[in-house]
């Protein structure tokens, strides 16, 4: 299947549907700050990401989108200097408590980064091999598992005859879409999204896009973009953040018609109409 089939296949899931109707929060951010090496990169972050939802965090550069990203499965722990202060609850526990198994929230909390960053193994071994450490044993089972992650994002009809092929040799589309599927595969709650499709084509960039959306109401998805056309497109809420003072603040937060069509903030006007940022 080539990319413009694959895009003719995928467009119609783009299609947003009724989703949000419940108000069961899944993520609540109170009082957030970040420090790198002393220097306060975000501060007094207050925020409730709804279940099932699409969560789009905009704004400028440098404004500490990423670093807030960070926070909500503690990958700001691999980072030397980088002090967190504030809570992070994931349906009611809070995962910045010194005693959380940040192996299973990893787990539950799956990241996909801008670039593309499947294993340098075979695409099977891609799947398979977290589906190993957490403890799947039996290879058929996880064989399974691996052809349902790869159709969930269209990517199985285009990859069954080269599964024990190395994964590098993909395009870049196909790569992102491995590594989606990689996180889909554990069965994760929660998916991380730090501008997943700003380092692709146009085409392979729509088919990602779409396949973000097709995920709504089956996992709850935050995503970083610069594109504000892609935020208003596929998100049901925005956070918008800013930098004061030298360190990002959320600004300004609501659904994404309030926050384009009739935003509180002046900031936010300026930004969404391309005065500033």
């Amino acid at each position: 299947m080539n990319a413009q089939n694959t895009t003719e296949v995928i467009r119609p899931w783009a299609q947003r549907g009724p989703c949000c109707e419940t108000s069961e929060t899944c993520i609540e951010v109170q009082n957030l700050s970040v420090h790198y090496h002393g220097k306060q990169a975000l501060g007094g972050v207050d925020l409730t990401i709804p279940r099932g939802c699409i969560t789009a965090v905009v704004g400028p550069s440098g404004c500490g989108k990423s670093t807030f990203l960070n926070c909500l499965n503690r990958m700001t722990d691999m980072i030397p200097g980088c002090r967190v202060a504030g809570s992070v609850r994931l349906m009611g526990q809070d995962i910045t408590q010194s005693d959380t198994d940040l192996i299973s929230l990893r787990r539950r909390v799956g990241m996909i980064f801008q670039k593309p960053n499947p294993f340098p193994l075979s695409i099977r071994k891609n799947l398979t091999f977290a589906l190993k450490h957490h403890g799947m044993k039996r290879r058929s089972d996880r064989d399974e598992a691996a052809k349902n992650a790869l159709r969930s994002v269209g990517l199985w009809e285009e990859v069954k005859d080269r599964l024990d092929a190395p994964a590098l040799e993909l395009s870049g589309g196909q790569q992102q879409r491995l590594c989606l599927a990689r996180a889909l595969v554990l069965k994760p709650q929660v998916l991380l999204l730090d501008e997943p499709s700003s380092s692709l084509d146009p085409v392979a960039s729509g088919v990602v896009e779409d396949l973000i959306s097709q995920l709504r109401g089956r996992y709850t998805l935050v995503i970083v973009t610069h594109n504000l056309a892609q935020a208003r497109r596929i998100a049901d809420h925005v956070a918008v953040f800013w930098t004061r003072n030298g360190s990002g603040q959320l600004i300004e937060t609501g659904s994404v018609s309030q926050v384009f069509d009739s935003p509180r903030h002046e900031l936010t006007a300026t930004y969404i109409s391309g005065l500033r940022g």
